[in-house]
This record gives C-alpha cells, structure tokens and sequence, in this order.
C-alpha cells in the first residue's frame, strides 16, 4: 500500500454551528480513515501536553466533537457514540484540534476533569512503562 499525502486543511476552515450536520468538506477530504472509517485521536492536556489516551473518531464523531466543545469518540467494542464523561464525570472540554500531516492521526488538546482513563488514572499510560534502553545524541 503506498502512501498518499492528504491536503491539509485550511485552518481558516469553521466548523458548522449545526452539531447534527456533516464534517466541512475540506475536512472530510483531508482525513485518512481506516478500513472502518476510524481516525485514531489522541487526547492532550492543553496546559500540560500531558498525553492522556487515544480514542477512534469516525466523521460524525469529529464533528460532535468540533461543534459542541466536547470530546466524542466512537467505540469500537460497542459500536456507538460515547461522549467522554456523561457516565463518569470525567468530562473532557475541548480546546483545539489538529489533524497530523499524513491525515491518520487527530490531536484533541482538552481541559479534562478527573481521570481520563477508564482504569481511573489520569492518563491511560500511568504506570504502563516499558523498560528501555535510552539513546543520546553525542
């Protein structure tokens, strides 16, 4: 499969003010979905760029996501929308999103409340290191 580069969108480009209606056309365009329509987004602590998690977004997702200030993902296990922190509390308000240079990757920078992980810790990646051997630039 080889690769194909992905216009990158207008940064001038608004979203709809209407959270049922579709994706900006200069964003659905530039987007790089997987074989199920899933983008992969990762999820960022706008003060901190603390990394919190990762979570799949399909067009709707996004959108939801880009019109009413907060994070929507699509689960793959459930096969539904979920709005990050309706059951939990652990809401996650949205302060910008970007979408990487190959268009396979969103980056959802957030104010998140409480955890973020559905383990209960503050981001999915606490306590999950790996033991590496380290590089140095000499």
């Amino acid at each position: 499969m080889s690769e194909q580069s992905a216009p990158s969108p207008s940064p001038a480009v608004k979203p709809s003010s209407d959270p049922t209606g579709p994706l900006p056309q200069e964003i659905a365009d530039a987007l790089k979905r997987d074989s199920a329509g899933l983008v992969a987004a990762i999820v960022q602590q706008h003060d901190t760029n603390e990394v919190l998690m990762l979570g799949w977004m399909d067009d709707e997702a996004l959108h939801r996501t880009m019109t009413t200030g907060r994070v929507t993902f699509y689960s793959r296990s459930r096969q539904e929308y979920w709005r990050k922190g309706d059951t939990s509390g652990h809401v996650q308000f949205v302060k910008s999103v970007a979408l990487d240079c190959d268009g396979d990757a969103l980056l959802i920078r957030v104010d998140q409340i409480g955890a973020a992980c559905h383990t209960g810790t503050r981001t999915c990646f606490d306590g999950r290191d790996f033991t590496v051997v380290t590089g140095h630039r000499d």
